[in-house]
């Protein structure tokens, strides 16, 4: 794929009028933009950006496997380079690899933030999750930041010591309120304890999912907006 700096060149057909409580990509400014996943036109009006740049899988511990055959370029944009992590225990040549990619990445792209993990953390399992993520930290380079996504019941049922050491380590977390194409029903419950999150939080939704903001959200301060998880245009459901 050619560097994001031209998507004006891709002639994407939109994906239609989205229902009322629908998520509209239009009306956001951050974006998850997945392997697999063709970048749209509405990536040009993007704050924030989280690429998914590769993957450490269940068999493959010592091997970070490159989902992108480019370092992708994006001027005008906040560019986290996100990792998904199917285990914890990477071996050296996956820390090796991150350092050579993270380096490119920044190399590339004027307005690069740092790393994002994406491990899907069970809410018991939180503070061994934190053990990883301070060790990890104290490997990043500090103009590095770091992100995680979090589950949404992270919040509700999450140990108080565990959400407050993660509190300490990481810059932000992204809360996911959907599972694979579909938003989780009953998110809104999961939502009234964001206030338990010591931490930056936005809230990923996903591109034609339905949504209504919570009441209060925009006025707490650790609210930092939202970010849509782009689909392709026929993995949209109206």
């Amino acid at each position: 794929m050619r560097g994001l700096a031209v998507f004006a060149l891709l002639a994407l057909a939109a994906c239609g009028a989205l229902g009322d409580g629908q998520v509209d990509p239009r009306d956001h400014d951050a974006f998850f933009l997945w392997a697999g996943v063709r970048p749209q036109p509405v990536l040009k009006q993007a704050k924030t950006v989280y690429i998914l740049a590769g993957e450490v899988r269940g068999d493959e511990p010592d091997t970070l496997v490159a989902l992108r055959p480019e370092v992708p370029r994006v001027p005008h944009a906040e560019v986290w380079l996100t990792l998904r992590a199917e285990r914890l225990d990477w071996g050296e040549a996956v820390y090796v690899r991150l350092d050579q990619q993270l380096a490119q990445w920044q190399a590339a792209n004027p307005r690069f933030a740092g790393l994002q993990i994406d491990f899907d953390a069970k809410t018991r399992g939180l503070a061994g999750y934190a053990r990883f993520l301070s060790k990890l930290r104290a490997r990043l380079p500090r103009r590095y930041g770091l992100s995680v996504t979090g589950l949404l019941d992270w919040s509700a049922g999450g140990d108080p010591a565990a959400l407050a050491a993660l509190g300490g380590i990481v810059d932000e977390v992204v809360i996911q309120t959907y599972q694979g194409r579909t938003t989780i029903p009953g998110y809104e419950a999961y939502l009234l304890a964001l206030q338990r999150l010591p931490v930056p939080y936005r809230i990923a939704l996903v591109e034609g999912g339905k949504w209504r903001a919570p009441k209060g959200i925009d006025s707490d301060p650790e609210f930092r907006g939202y970010v849509v998880f782009l689909l392709n245009s026929k993995d949209v459901r109206p």
